[in-house]
């Protein structure tokens, strides 16, 4: 069991891991030598084809390494040795990977999945893959901090469901990734676990809530990672790091209760389609979500391929001048009409026909609302006044809620429903920026101001993400390329109710055409694909 988490820097994340006794045995390795006996990659026989040179491990696309694994190209043990090896390179740089278990203990985890494939027992596409969970939810065993001292000593008893899911499709959960309290807020910082750094520039912000996830899939520290995403935290830390990360349909994913709040869990990974993988073992009914959908998952592990020609395409921009942007971040998103022109889709201006402001108001009634779920720890002064601000003010304001506030909120969602059902008779898809700035210095909490304006909020910058998360329509957020700097955002694509799949399609299609699908992040230097 990993020790309790204690308060570290964001440069050198205090965990479990034994550091000098993993950095003393990983440093007398040579190349493609393995910790703990495992015969070497250039050893794995009965498969007929070339085995994986453990120097290509981390750099596989999660979907190819899996098939290495399964045609025992590649053992499960040279697997976890080599991503071991990597966190221990990259994630002192970042701060993205917390709560580790034992290397040891992963190591011998990994070893009884090489055990199951010799015994032809193949567990699902994770087979041996290393997995961290995100810090919001449990995974059994392990710290569930949620980035807030009151659960600094915290160790899950259970795990939540999809990270069951996970588990039986044969990952070995290594430890969790990095989030900000309560996930409240795009910018991973917290007093439990330190600061994430970007992986294209570790002194700026990894974006949040899912920042941890998505620093640690850039720089290759995880294949796949889960997140969850209430006002964009799937989105915006994929695009902060060029990476992909994928909101579902509301109930694709399935969350226990009857009220259809906005916050669910997805999947982010390098490319669309391990996105889909992950969200193949991620989604499908249980009984105890009433209002998941019924629909068998594994349609996501299927090819992506598809024709876009005569695709309509709305681009909602900056809706007509509300919203506020970073001077270059619209720039960098246009330019991604062309590899949506270059498949055959057209790209218009056009926004819903209901008040922006109207969109923002009903958000925020709905957040404060969810966010009563603080509301203990809230009233207890003791613990009150070790909350983020942040997280106060929003239960002060979900205090204040009238019956009849929830009721006209919970209306006026319903209407904008039908704003985008009308929009969507017109248009196949909607496009939209995913962050409205370029990651800036991890020391600030948040943007004071955007392009000359000032946020009335914390979460005011993140405004491009809301309206998609009240629609509870699929959004994939994907990487649009990077400005004169090198920094990266990207845009959302928007697509009808329950139409995972169909924008899983077109992020795909656009995936090929796009110019950022060979970026990497410049600290992993050159031959790291």
């Amino acid at each position: 069991m990993p020790s309790a988490p204690r308060r570290t820097s964001a440069d050198s994340p205090t965990t479990s891991l034994g550091r000098r006794r993993f950095l003393s045995a990983s440093g007398a390795l040579g190349a493609g030598a393995a910790l703990g006996g495992a015969a070497p990659a250039s050893a794995v026989a009965g498969t007929g084809r070339r085995p994986v040179r453990p120097d290509e491990i981390v750099t596989l696309e999660a979907r190819h390494l899996a098939s290495a694994v399964k045609l025992r190209q590649v053992s499960c043990e040279e697997v976890m040795e080599a991503y071991l090896r990597h966190i221990e390179e990259f994630n002192p740089k970042v701060n993205a990977v917390v709560g580790m278990r034992d290397p040891e203990a992963c190591l011998d985890e990994a070893r009884e999945r090489d055990r199951d494939l010799r015994r032809g027992r193949y567990l699902g596409w994770m087979h041996g893959l290393p997995h961290a969970v995100k810090d919001l939810s449990p995974a059994k065993g392990l710290p569930w901090t949620e980035g807030s001292p009151v659960h600094r000593h915290r160790i899950a008893s259970t795990d939540a469901l999809f990270v069951q899911r996970i588990k039986r499709s044969g990952a070995v959960v290594i430890g969790k990734t990095n989030t900000p309290e309560f996930g409240l807020g795009s910018q991973t910082y917290n007093s439990v676990w330190g600061t994430t750094g970007n992986a294209y520039d570790p002194s700026l912000t990894a974006g949040g809530s899912s920042g941890g996830a998505a620093s640690a899939v850039a720089l290759r520290m995880l294949p796949v990672a889960d997140g969850s995403d209430y006002m964009g935290s799937l989105r915006n830390p994929a695009a902060f790091n060029g990476v992909v990360g994928f909101r579902p349909s509301a109930g694709r994913v399935p969350n226990p209760g009857y009220v259809a709040q906005l916050g669910t869990a997805g999947p982010m990974g390098r490319t669309v389609a391990d996105v889909a993988a992950l969200l193949s073992v991620m989604a499908g009914p249980d009984p105890s979500a009433p209002l998941g959908i019924d629909e068998d998952p594994e349609v996501f592990a299927a090819s992506l391929k598809r024709d876009f020609r005569g695709t309509r395409i709305a681009w909602v921009g900056d809706w007509n001048g509300h919203l506020a942007f970073e001077p270059g971040v619209l720039d960098v998103c246009r330019r991604s009409f062309a590899a949506f022109e270059s498949l055959g889709c057209t790209v218009d201006e056009a926004v819903p026909d209901m008040p922006p402001e109207e969109v923002w108001s009903t958000f925020l009634a709905w957040r404060w609302w969810n966010n009563l779920g603080l509301h203990d720890l809230y009233a207890d002064p003791g613990t009150r006044s070790r909350m983020k601000p942040e997280a106060v003010w929003e239960v002060e304001h979900g205090v204040g809620l009238s019956a009849l506030d929830i009721s006209r909120a919970v209306a006026a969602r319903d209407r904008f429903h039908q704003s985008l059902r009308r929009l969507f008779d017109t248009y196949d898809y909607v496009l939209a920026p995913t962050t409205q700035v370029f990651p800036y210095d991890k020391e600030v909490h948040w943007p004071a101001s955007v392009g000359g304006r000032r946020m009335d909020t914390y979460h005011r910058w993140m405004e491009t993400v809301a309206p998609w998360s009240l629609s509870g329509l699929p959004v994939a957020a994907v990487p649009a390329g990077l400005d004169a700097a090198g920094l990266p955002t990207g845009v959302q694509l928007i697509g009808k109710d329950r139409a995972d799949l169909a924008v899983l399609q077109l992020a795909h299609a656009y995936e090929g055409a796009a110019a950022w699908a060979s970026t990497t992040p410049p600290l992993l230097g050159r031959g790291q694909g």
